[in-house]
């Protein structure tokens, strides 16, 4: 697989901006922070999520400042690419962004909110999903 060009900005958008789209956020903010400017967006409004807050704090990472946002709450939309984490939002942003000249990829990402059973095996699922996310990441923006 070819490199593609290394984005000055990147927006993740998920169906809400509560689980997938702020770890990706998050996650590539503390990875490629000093090179990206990242941002995430929901195209429904969506609720702060404690399990994806317990699970970038293992990582290190403070997430309990996320407010979730739509597209339309967005302040700066003008990004270089835009990666969609599922098929309902892959479309949903296609059409947000239709006629602007951005790069959209799709990023088919687990849902962990779905997860079933006690505390340790939801916590589980979130973090296999942070991990498919960094691997992603990392490679996506690696040089």
């Amino acid at each position: 697989m070819t490199n593609p060009k290394m984005p000055k900005s990147v927006l993740f958008v998920c169906n809400m901006n509560q689980i997938r789209s702020p770890m990706a956020e998050f996650l590539t903010q503390d990875l490629f922070g000093d090179k990206i400017y990242a941002q995430s967006a929901g195209i429904y409004a969506g609720d702060e999520d404690s399990f994806m807050q317990s699970v970038m704090q293992e990582r290190g990472i403070n997430a309990t400042s996320h407010e979730p946002e739509t597209l339309e709450e967005l302040e700066d939309s003008f990004v270089d690419l835009v990666i969609t984490l599922t098929r309902q939002a892959h479309e949903g942003t296609v059409d947000f962004f239709k006629g602007q000249p951005v790069e959209i990829e799709f990023w088919e990402t687990e849902n962990p909110s779905i997860a079933v059973g006690n505390r340790e095996a939801v916590l589980t699922t979130y973090r296999r999903t942070r991990e498919q996310l960094e691997k992603r990441i990392r490679e996506r923006f690696a040089r």
